[in-house]
C-alpha cells in the first residue's frame, strides 16, 4: 500500500478533534478581529481620522501620568475656518479639517494622543523634551501654515493658531488645567503666526467648564458666551 493511502489512516481521534474545534475558534478569532475594528472606528473622527473627545482623552491622561514633566499639551485652532467654509463651500472646509489632521498625525508621531475636540478645534499631547519645544512647535506652526491642495485642485491658503502648556511650568500633570492654560496662550497667540507657551500667568486664566471664558462654545448660565 502506497504511502499516499496510509497517511489518511494517521491521524488519530485527539489530532480529529483538535482540527474539528479549530474551525470555530477560527471563526471566533475573526469575529472578535472583526468587532476590534469596528470599536477603533467609533473612537475615530470619520473626516480627519483624529481621535474623538472621549478616546483622546483617555490617551492623553495615560501618556500625562506616564512621561509627566516631559509631556506637552497642544491646542490648535484653525484661523479664518468660517470663511473657508462661507467662500469655498463645506467640501473645502472638509479638506482643510482633514489637511490639519494628517499633518498633525505626522508631527506629532504614532505614540502621542492626536484629537479633534470639534469644528476647527484640535489637541495633542506627546513626549516632548524641553530643548526641542521651541523647535518642534515652530516646525508645527510652518507645517500648519503651508497651504492646502484641495482634491479638486484648488489651492487654499491656511493657517492656525497654537499654544501648549507643559506640567514642568504649570506644576500639574491635571489635562483639564493644562489644556486650560494651553488654550489661554494660544489665545494671547492669536492670528500671530507663533506658537505661544503657556505661563503660570495662562494657569489662572478665568474659565467655564474647563475652557477659556469668551472662547465659543462655551456659556454662562444657558447663554452662549
Amino acid at each position: 500500500m502506497s504511502s499516499a493511502v496510509r497517511l489518511p489512516g494517521r491521524i488519530g481521534p485527539h489530532a480529529l478533534l483538535i482540527t474539528t474545534a479549530a474551525l470555530p475558534l477560527t471563526g471566533w478569532a475573526l469575529h472578535v478581529v472583526a468587532l476590534h475594528k469596528r470599536l477603533a472606528a467609533t473612537q475615530k473622527d470619520p473626516l480627519t481620522g483624529l481621535l474623538r473627545r472621549d478616546a483622546y482623552t483617555n490617551r492623553a491622561r495615560r501618556l500625562l501620568a506616564r512621561h509627566g514633566a516631559t509631556t506637552a499639551v497642544v491646542m490648535v485652532d484653525a484661523d479664518h475656518f468660517k470663511a473657508v467654509n462661507d467662500t469655498l463651500g463645506h467640501a473645502a472646509g472638509d479638506g482643510v479639517l482633514a489637511a490639519f489632521g494628517a499633518r498633525l498625525t505626522a508631527w506629532a508621531g504614532p505614540h502621542a494622543a492626536v484629537g479633534r475636540l470639534g469644528g476647527d478645534e484640535f489637541a495633542v499631547v506627546l513626549d516632548l523634551a524641553a530643548r526641542r519645544r521651541h523647535l518642534r512647535l515652530e516646525q508645527l506652526v510652518r507645517m500648519l501654515h503651508t497651504p492646502v491642495v484641495l482634491d479638486d485642485g484648488r489651492t487654499v491658503d491656511v493657517a492656525a493658531s497654537v499654544g501648549a502648556a507643559t506640567p514642568d511650568v504649570l506644576g500639574t500633570r491635571d489635562l483639564t488645567a493644562l489644556q486650560r492654560a494651553a488654550d489661554a496662550a494660544l489665545y494671547d497667540g492669536k492670528h500671530s503666526g507663533r506658537a505661544v507657551l503657556a505661563t503660570a500667568t495662562h494657569a489662572t486664566t478665568p474659565s467655564i467648564n474647563g475652557r477659556r471664558a469668551g472662547r465659543p462654545g462655551t456659556a454662562v448660565w444657558g447663554r452662549a458666551a
